[in-house]
């Protein structure tokens, strides 16, 4: 094999990590709001180059080459749309209104915050086995299981129920979650949405509340593999490494700066600014400004938001509009959740409303599966039908598809945090043995309860 082609199989092997993607680079740049005229035909006869056969070293800087030309396009005329990524802006297309401070005692907060983190990681580990299944591939493995509408964790199925998955779906193997089933995990296992939490709690400890773009950048290097990190985290730690750093490290070359990476780094935001969710979106911006611009900023501001105000409110409707009330109004993001809310509001079922993402979402593509709009609308889906039952809610954010384990781990955090630890049933926490692992340097294993009272301890330090 010549040097060449080593090359082109790396890229090849690599290509999140490249970031040369040119299909989801061209919707990417179509969805906020570039004027691609000029470019169009030179991507689609750029992609229908990798469909014809395997991608050289050649197409793979081309494909480089096309997404830095994105970069200096206008926006289109008639956009719809007002996204900035810097916060002055963004903070001035928000309401950003406040809610009451959190009063209680560290004691109370504790309670919340412990919810919040094991809602979290249940949420997470049900949806775990699922990830990158379609939602038809999903209910047929629960169907057979005597799992469907989901009430529990996913099962290895016996031989018949393995036999009738097989005529019905291409998943007829559990793969890679073969060790995540209820039989056999015994602990809540490494995930990179408990790996980021984590790292939130960690890097707000180490730096400081005045904490940087770039000490979170800093921080990664030094704590977390890159290949533990995907899409947009991928490519962000590639430009750091290569001296690119925030906020240009969110655009060069990353086609998946508005997907879910940043929304599922909220939490631990969120968790250390009980009442405080003007702070809580601003430490989001931070994080989220390294790898992120536009609508995939907005949506961790939105999660880190919802889980501050969720010390001191109990409506899910309300938490919702209060996590909302950080982001700009004439966003993307914004209007897709305010049409959820609005469906609740007009008595919609839950069916209709995730048939209603599904229309407009392809799950199908990665683009479509792992953007931030659509996953962001099933937290909330999951959060107003889930009828205050913890369960049911985390159910309900696994069973659409999309990104299971984010959005079931986002919708258990919220209803973590509102309900307290106590309100979390046996049969979802149990199996964990309060017992959490992650992939970051120095926390590789640890006392879910232990993680809970060192947030806590420093979140009832930093309230005001």
């Amino acid at each position: 094999m010549t040097h060449d082609e080593l090359i082109a199989q790396w890229m090849n092997k690599q290509e999140y990590l490249e970031g040369s993607d040119p299909e989801v680079e061209l919707t990417q740049a179509r969805e906020e709001g570039r004027d691609v005229t000029n470019i169009e035909a030179d991507f689609l006869d750029h992609i229908q180059l990798k469909k014809q056969g395997k991608p050289d070293v050649a197409w793979h800087w081309r494909a480089a080459e096309l997404c830095d030309e994105v970069q200096d396009l206008p926006m289109a005329d008639g956009y719809a749309y007002i996204e900035p990524s810097d916060l002055t802006a963004i903070r001035n297309g928000s309401k950003n209104s406040s809610v009451n401070e959190f009063n209680g005692s560290q004691s109370e907060l504790l309670k919340k915050l412990h919810g919040g983190l094991l809602g979290r990681i249940c949420g997470c580990m049900l949806g775990k086995p699922f990830e990158l299944w379609h939602r038809a591939e999903i209910q047929v493995w629960c169907e057979e299981t005597g799992n469907w509408p989901i009430i529990d964790y996913v099962r290895e199925p016996n031989d018949h129920e393995r036999s009738e998955i097989a005529n019905k779906s291409k998943r007829s193997s559990l793969g890679w979650a073969e060790n995540w089933t209820r039989e056999k995990l015994a602990c809540a296992v490494e995930d990179d949405d408990i790996n980021y939490t984590i790292a939130g709690f960690d890097l707000v400890k180490s730096y400081g509340v005045d904490f940087r773009s770039v000490d979170v950048a800093e921080y990664w290097c030094k704590n977390l593999p890159i290949f533990n990190l995907y899409t947009a985290e991928r490519v962000a730690y590639r430009n750091f490494v290569m001296s690119i750093m925030p906020p240009d490290s969110a655009t060069h070359r990353n086609p998946y700066r508005e997907w879910i990476g940043a929304q599922i780094r909220a939490d631990a935001f969120g968790y250390l600014n009980p009442g405080n969710p003007t702070r809580a979106s601003e430490w989001a911006w931070r994080d989220a400004s390294i790898s992120h611009i536009k609508n995939g900023i907005y949506g961790e501001m939105w999660v880190a938001a919802m889980l501050a105000s969720a010390y001191v409110l109990n409506g899910f409707e309300e938490i919702i509009l209060a996590g909302l009330a950080q982001i700009p109004t004439q966003s993307r993001l914004h209007e897709a959740i305010v049409h959820i809310v609005e469906a609740k509001r007009e008595g919609k079922s839950y069916d209709e409303v995730v048939e209603m993402v599904h229309n407009r979402w392809d799950e199908k593509t990665a683009h479509g599966w792992c953007h931030t709009i659509p996953n962001a609308q099933v937290v909330a889906i999951a959060l107003l039908w889930g009828e205050g039952d913890f369960g049911l809610t985390i159910s309900r954010a696994v069973m659409p598809g999309f990104d299971t384990d984010c959005n079931g781990a986002t919708a258990g955090s919220v209803w973590g945090i509102v309900n307290g630890v106590d309100a979390i049933p046996e049969n979802w926490s149990g199996l964990f043995n309060d017992t959490m692992r992650s992939q970051l340097l120095n926390w590789r294993e640890l006392k879910i309860s232990d993680l809970a009272r060192q947030m806590a301890t420093l979140a009832f330090e930093l309230r005001h």
